[in-house]
């Protein structure tokens, strides 16, 4: 006959006692039981602070002459619609446009090489604002919406979806875009006379 399966029960896991001479002193207290949560009682939440120029979601700090930071790809894609930046921003707005570019910005075009150079050239035209960068990195992205939510005096330029669903999360910021080889503007308050398309 074949030898005999012996049964193994359900091995539990030992704990070191307390009492144990390998415990230092600290770990020797007993962990304290969390009270439980009266239901009565009042419950403090933080809530975002929003500026003071945001006034029923009216910005007061957007008006002529705009500013507007511009995106990689905006310049990019303005290019491939034959759009010239400065004077297709004015067409939009019905006012005078700085446009701006980040120290960002201006290392990720040179980042892509070649292919960009147009791009590139655009970017470093006179007409356009050149502001620096005080933070590490050079991911356009991230500057642009930290920079924007700093400051609420700017418009976002940008074709990248996930950059524009960032910036729809931060009230009081318009958002400019690329369609029909023209541009428009979205969130933009109604007294300042954008285009409704």
């Amino acid at each position: 006959m074949g030898k005999q399966k012996k049964q193994k029960y359900a091995a539990m896991k030992r704990m070191i006692s307390l009492k144990d001479q390998r415990l230092k002193e600290k770990d020797r207290a007993k962990t304290e039981k969390k009270k439980k949560e009266d239901p009565s009682a009042i419950k403090e939440q933080e809530v975002p602070k929003y500026p003071s120029c945001l006034f029923f979601q009216y910005n007061t700090q957007l008006g002529p002459p705009y500013h507007i930071l511009v995106d990689t790809n905006f310049i990019n894609f303005s290019i491939k619609a034959k759009l010239d930046v400065v004077q297709s921003m004015m067409d939009c707005l019905y006012a005078k446009c700085i446009p701006c570019i980040t120290d960002c910005v201006m290392a990720e075009l040179e980042k892509l090489g070649m292919k960009y150079r147009v791009a590139l050239r655009i970017a470093k035209d006179p007409r356009f604002d050149r502001m620096p960068c005080s933070h590490k990195g050079t991911y356009a992205d991230d500057c642009l919406v930290q920079r924007v939510t700093q400051h609420k005096c700017y418009i976002v330029a940008t074709v990248d979806r996930d950059l524009k669903r960032r910036i729809r999360k931060i009230p009081g910021v318009p958002i400019m875009y690329i369609s029909n080889h023209r541009y428009n503007i979205e969130r933009m308050p109604d007294d300042y006379g954008a285009p409704r398309l």
